[in-house]
Parts: C-alpha cells; structure tokens; sequence
C-alpha cells in the first residue's frame, strides 16, 4: 500500500496537553502508517484536509525553532499522542532521534509511546534522558489479530523490545490497549511479559465514529461468539463488562504483586484535568 508522503514547515513542536498524564505533547509527524482500525486519533482528518484513508498519509513536520528546555524544565512530555514516533518513516527521516538530542539534557518526565521495535535504534539516547519512562502497546498475543488490527510491529517484536529496553535498564510500561472484550487475555499476556515489565497500563476499547462499524463487522465476522457482547456493550451502552473486568483485573494483579493503572475511564480523568485546570485560572484571576 502506498504511503503519501510530504514535508510540512511548523513553528513549535511543543503543544499543551489535555491529557491527564503530561503537560506537553510532541508530535513529530501528521499521521501514522501503523493504519490500526481502532485508532481515535483518525479525528485528525477534520484539521489536515487529507483525502486519503487514515493510515495512508504521513507528513513529517519541519521546525526551525528549537525545542524550549526551559518550558520543559520539570514537566510531564509524552511523545506521541496522535501518531507512533517510531512510525516506519522515522528510519529515513530520524525526527524523533533528532528531538530525543534535544531532550536528554532537560529535567523533564519523558513519556514515549510506540507499537515499534525501531524504538532500539536510539537506545543510546534513551539511556541519557533523566526520568524517562517507554510504553509499549500489546493488546493480544495472537498474530493473526495483530495483523487484522494494525501494520505495526509483530507480537514477538514488541515483547523483544519491552525485554531489550528493560536489560537496558529503561522503565518499562506494557499498555494493554485496546482491550478488546472476549479477545483480549489480559492474564495471557501479563504472564508471557511480568519478567521484564515494569508497569502494565489498561485501557478499554472505546468506539465511536466511522471506525465503530468496522469494529463491530470484524467481531461478527471474525468472532461471532462475541456479537452479543458487543452488542450489548456498544449499542445499548451496558458497562458491567468492564465493571467486572476491572474488578477481575485488580484481584488478579493485587494477588500476584503486579503493578498497574486502570485507565478504564480515560474520558473522565481527562474532563477531570480539564476542570482542575479552568478551577486554578478561576482562582488565579480571582487573586489578582
């Protein structure tokens, strides 16, 4: 499949965040190959007025303006929220290396999230950043499902590369996300990885816009035994799934001494950060 590729000039990589994790967010390139089918940030398509499919375009940003270490100076930057840094671009490119030399230096909390063992490249790097954390997405260990989801590193791949970060002395994050109900074992998972993972995150597969239908075709098509589920999860709005899962989940880590964060409810944290925020402007003006 044939990636539309161009260059585009930007003023500042930095870009505030509403994430309830990060003050900052870089994001190196417009677009991500990885294609996966469940991705949200496809949204990007009402402000890019790209007309291919997502996951068919990737712009690489140009920046003239380095990268302000003061700004960053012990605040929270999480690349990438809306694309995969080590997307199969940045071997040509290197724009995330060339940032990653400008932020080993600052005292700031690094977050990177990727689905790609070329996040190996730059080990050398990463080893020179102050407070740095990688988090590497693995939502099953069945290939054949990877495939269907995404163009991104292979199972195998991203656990190798959880392993090699690890020996390297790199806090590690295994992001169970998306959780996909039925499909996903989350006890699976932990079990092939617990011995070189730091922390597992989890997140609930979340469906909305044009990507729901697709999702819930692929479950009836694929896995049929789970259309009901999806059904009543997706359609009629029943949480108790989750509700379950969540408990199932803490007794499961509690008892074997895994570390965890649920991010089940993802939207709320993020309102929540959003209000926190208006809050403070209130009582700052209020002050003055």
């Amino acid at each position: 499949m044939e990636i539309i590729e161009r260059t585009i000039q930007v003023k500042d990589l930095l870009t505030k965040s509403n994430l309830p994790a990060s003050d900052y967010v870089i994001n190196p390139y417009v677009g991500c190959p990885h294609g996966c089918k469940y991705c949200y940030a496809c949204f990007m398509k009402r402000f890019t007025n790209h007309s291919e499919e997502w996951g068919q375009f990737i712009d690489i940003k140009q920046c003239d303006k380095a990268i302000s270490k003061k700004r960053l100076e012990g605040k929270t930057v999480f690349l990438s929220s809306v694309t995969d840094c080590y997307n199969p671009f940045e071997e040509k490119y290197e724009s995330t290396r060339k940032i990653l030399e400008q932020l080993t230096e600052v005292d700031c909390e690094l977050m990177i999230a990727t689905k790609s063992k070329l996040i190996q490249r730059d080990i050398d790097l990463l080893k020179k950043c102050k407070k740095l954390k990688v988090s590497m997405s693995v939502n099953t260990l069945d290939e054949q499902f990877r495939k269907d989801m995404d163009n991104a590193s292979s199972v195998a791949e991203r656990l190798d590369t959880l392993k090699v970060l690890h020996e390297h002395g790199i806090y590690t994050i295994l992001f169970m996300s998306p959780i996909f109900p039925g499909i996903t074992d989350f006890r699976e998972i932990i079990e092939a990885s617990s011995a070189y993972v730091d922390i597992y995150w989890f997140e609930n597969l979340n469906l909305r816009g044009g990507y729901k239908q697709k999702i819930l075709d692929y479950v009836k098509d694929h896995y049929p035994q789970y259309t009901g589920l999806y059904q009543e999860i997706y359609v009629e709005g029943n949480n108790a799934y989750w509700q379950s899962l969540a408990l199932d989940m803490e007794a499961y880590c509690e008892t074997n001494k895994v570390k965890y964060i649920n991010y089940f409810y993802h939207e709320k944290l993020v309102a929540a950060k959003k209000a926190g925020a208006q809050s403070k402007t209130a009582h700052d003006n209020a002050v003055q």
